[in-house]
């Protein structure tokens, strides 16, 4: 196809690069190459297994125009399916619900079972006649979207031909070994979204890095400086920063979280915020983590969905108040973020700017997802 955008200057390295063209933040044509060649052709979040907590349970989601459904088997696992009925393209569930029976179609009536398979196709060989020889029901379940769950945040393969997701994202895998153990989600308290007037990809760029901190963050900075902070940087998968000097929050009664069990050493003061690529951001504590699933709307428009996880979650009332406390803490940090990545996103309708430099020592978390986009992008357009 005809290149849209010059991605060679993108493509090198950081000290001699320019960020992404303006046209990747305010062209609807752009927006529409990025869906395929970044967002469909990865492994891309679209929900949380939270949920959809029990057998049954089913949650439409639209990612990026396209109808999706969630839903929890009998025997607890989650499949993700294109939400339309294989026989005249009708929209199956409308809202979140628990499904008792089958899932069937409001239009027609064809019923499928949980896992997609087609189960009842009524009529469909005439009046009273269920079945006909050229309607092949093995073949008739709902289109399975490829999918995989990581510390509850669900993600989808749209084309079907990225790599496997132990396989693509095996480093941050390794990398966050330690915290491969039951979590358990924060409750109500511990959920909440932002709606942010800017392009996905600056919410990603601006979460990459520690850079602004001590200018947007002030709170933050006063005890987790800039000078305690480092540059987290995996070429192809995921960038982001990590502090040597987390503090635990304490409760009315000096009280903690509980840990996580088992971590090393560099998690008594350490903490790790990193962008998966394309559009999940993770944080990493010795007492609880958070996830934030970018949703594009268009190429001016993100929700910003976050939960928050811990090692335990006691129903207590000190816990659930420190467990708010936390999230209104977190919440402050991210609300500050906002004027930021609305301010670039009204920035890049300067026709004159061009893409910007990036600092060799500060930048290179935002300049490695940059390369990854150029590079996905210029695949794209290779076929």
């Amino acid at each position: 196809m005809t290149a849209l955008t010059d991605l060679a200057p993108v493509m090198t390295s950081v000290n001699l690069a320019r960020g992404l063209p303006n046209a990747h933040y305010t062209d609807p044509a752009v927006f529409a190459e990025e869906k395929q060649s970044v967002l469909f052709r990865n492994w891309s979040g679209i929900g949380f297994g939270k949920d959809v907590p029990n057998p049954g349970d089913a949650k439409p989601i639209s990612f990026l125009g396209m109808p999706l459904v969630m839903i929890r088997d009998r025997d607890g696992t989650l499949g993700v399916f294109q939400n339309t009925c294989r026989h005249r393209g009708m929209i199956l569930i409308e809202k979140a619900t628990n499904i008792t029976g089958a899932i069937r179609c409001p239009y027609h009536s064809w019923c499928y079972a949980l896992n997609g398979d087609l189960r009842a196709t009524p009529h469909v060989g005439g009046p009273g006649q269920n079945t006909h020889d050229d309607i092949k029901r093995d073949e008739l379940g709902l289109t399975r979207i490829r999918s995989h769950v990581w510390h509850d945040v669900v993600f989808v393969n749209i084309s079907g031909d990225a790599p496997e997701f132990e396989q693509a994202h095996a480093t941050l895998l390794e990398r966050w070994q330690e915290f491969e153990q039951p979590m358990a989600h924060g409750g109500a308290s511990s959920s909440f979204k932002l709606s942010v007037k800017t392009n996905w990809k600056l919410a990603v760029e601006n979460y990459c890095e520690s850079y602004h901190l001590p200018w947007v963050h002030p709170g933050l900075n006063s005890y987790s400086r800039l000078e305690d902070h480092y540059n987290i940087e995996e070429p192809g998968a995921f960038s982001g920063q990590g502090t040597l000097v987390y503090r635990q929050m304490a409760g009315d009664d000096s009280g903690t979280f509980d840990d996580f069990q088992g971590l090393g050493p560099q998690w008594d003061e350490g903490a790790e915020y990193v962008a998966l690529y394309p559009n999940v951001l993770l944080g990493v504590h010795r007492d609880h983590f958070f996830a934030i699933l970018l949703e594009p709307v268009d190429h001016e428009q993100t929700i910003e969905h976050i939960e928050i996880y811990y090692p335990q979650v006691p129903a207590t009332p000190q816990g659930e108040a420190m467990r708010a406390a936390n999230a209104a803490l977190w919440k402050t940090v991210f609300e500050e973020d906002i004027f930021v990545v609305e301010g670039m996103q009204k920035g890049r309708k300067a026709e004159l700017f061009d893409g910007g430099k990036f600092s060799p020592e500060m930048d290179g978390p935002t300049h490695n997802f940059h390369h990854w986009v150029a590079s996905q992008v210029d695949a794209g357009r290779r076929g």
